[in-house]
């Protein structure tokens, strides 16, 4: 046996393992949605050049949206439009059939917004990154 480090495994590779944990979870948990039933999908906001001026990236999967990635050019900020891509992105989620919504933030970005959509503080972690705070909040649907 050997232990190999690597910036990138091949695409057959990440299969094993990506085949490997679905199995592994589907004969723990039978009625368990697969991993491989995961919709992964972008909501971008365009101005009148067709710029886009922000986004949401997500993923849903186990009755749970995932907000990824949450950003707005600083020209765009204070506007609403992050609640609207937000809203748009929890539309697609209950459109799946997904029933909670998960966002991982940190101290200097986005906690305060979320919380005003309606989210809750799940968990808290200090010193991630070092001098700052993570945050995981909730929102159920």
């Amino acid at each position: 046996m050997k232990i190999v480090t690597t910036e990138m495994a091949t695409e057959a590779e990440q299969a094993v393992l990506r085949e490997g944990i679905v199995r592994f979870n589907h004969e723990a948990v039978p009625d368990l949605e697969p991993e491989s039933a995961e919709v992964r999908f972008f909501v971008l906001a365009r101005d009148e050049q067709d710029v886009v001026v922000g986004g949401i990236r997500a993923s849903c999967f186990w009755n749970t949206l995932h907000v990824e990635l949450l950003w707005l050019s600083p020209a765009s900020r204070g506007a609403g439009l992050g609640r609207q891509l937000l809203s748009a992105a929890e539309e697609k989620a209950k459109q799946h059939g997904m029933e909670l919504a998960l966002v991982m933030t940190t101290s200097w970005q986005a906690k305060p917004f979320y919380e005003k959509q309606g989210y809750t503080l799940l968990s808290s972690l200090e010193g991630m990154p070092k001098g700052h705070t993570s945050y995981t909040l909730q929102k159920r649907f």
